[in-house]
């Protein structure tokens, strides 16, 4: 079977990419899930936010102690905090040492950072650039007009900053979701990722305080991006990757019916293992071979909104016609 596609431009051996996580920091984990299939890998997040607090950290344990004596005024010699220094020669070593291709993720706080900090990454060798727009917005004054104006001049400053394919992951609550994608797609973005998983706090209500459990993702938390991947693809010239909730070969089979170029997939390697990527390309050559394919090419967006025969798949008649039908599901599925 040929599983080949294309993404940002480059081709991938076949759809399954692995997102941005802790996965790939240790070499060896990222051979060895080279070596299972995967197709590209992304690295670990640099969040800028996160080196602001690592310089501030150091530099109140470098203090701590000081003028405990009359004589001295500090203990240590004046160190400055690296950066993004170490995360750079990290990402550059990991892409010396694998041979498929490997996309930067990036996350600031200011415009002249994003920029910045996106020539930084090129620089490591590279193959793509992920712009993680990863945020909760707190500030009740601001316009979901200014926020999406904001974004969409970003994607375009850092298009003319690089020579890289650039991406965006996208955090689905925004206004319009169609409208934003469309409009960073005409400023130049080369691919979007649906969707971000966004972190949310719990309540440990014995403690009486906020907590951040792990938040992986479960069988069926596709369904949201498979219906926005299935409205853009074929609307926008960018590529689409589908994201959250892929957790066998049948979830990356969804994803490529509705449209999507690519996914990633992170919770089910946590869960499963690195071999449950072998096990998802397997899936989906069984798949493939049941149903006389031989390419990706030959169903890749059989689903989509464009292609559908069905003109009210993707719209609320398609939640009325269930609701008029409520008994039928009752009947197949009990409730006791």
């Amino acid at each position: 079977m040929d599983l080949r596609t294309t993404y940002l431009g480059i081709e991938l051996k076949n759809p399954i990419i692995i997102g941005a996580s802790n996965l790939v920091l240790d070499i060896e984990m990222a051979k060895k899930i080279e070596n299972a299939g995967a197709a590209a890998i992304v690295y670990k997040s640099l969040f800028e936010e996160q080196l602001h607090l690592e310089a501030a950290q150091l530099e109140d344990d470098l203090h701590e102690y000081d003028e405990r004596s009359a004589e001295m005024t500090s203990l240590f010699p004046h160190i400055e905090h690296s950066g993004p220094k170490a995360h750079l020669m990290a990402l550059k070593k990991l892409k010396e040492s694998v041979s498929i291709p490997v996309i930067a993720s990036l996350n600031c706080l200011y415009d002249v950072s994003w920029v910045e900090y996106a020539q930084n990454l090129e620089k490591t060798g590279v193959d793509a650039l992920e712009l993680n727009f990863y945020s909760t917005i707190s500030d009740v004054d601001k316009t979901p007009k200014q926020i999406e104006d904001e974004r969409v001049e970003l994607v375009r400053k850092i298009k003319e900053s690089v020579s890289i394919p650039v991406s965006v992951k996208l955090s689905p609550f925004y206004t319009n979701i169609m409208n934003v994608v469309t409009r960073m797609d005409e400023s130049g973005a080369d691919g979007f990722v649906l969707f971000n998983r966004l972190f949310q706090p719990d309540v440990d209500v014995d403690a009486q305080e906020l907590i951040m459990p792990y938040n992986l993702s479960h069988k069926g938390d596709n369904r949201l991006p498979l219906r926005f991947a299935g409205l853009l693809s074929g609307n926008i010239e960018a590529d689409i990757c589908g994201n959250t909730g892929i957790m066998d070969g049948k979830d990356v089979v969804s994803m490529l019916l509705v449209g999507a170029d690519t996914v990633q997939v992170v919770s089910a390697i946590y869960k499963n293992g690195v071999i449950q990527i072998s096990r998802m390309l397997e899936e989906v050559e069984l798949w493939m071979k049941e149903h006389n394919y031989t390419s990706i090419s030959e169903f890749k967006g059989k689903l989509s909104k464009k292609n559908s025969k069905d003109p009210h798949a993707y719209k609320r008649a398609q939640y009325v016609d269930f609701l008029m039908k409520s008994k039928e599901y009752l009947k197949k599925y009990p409730v006791n």
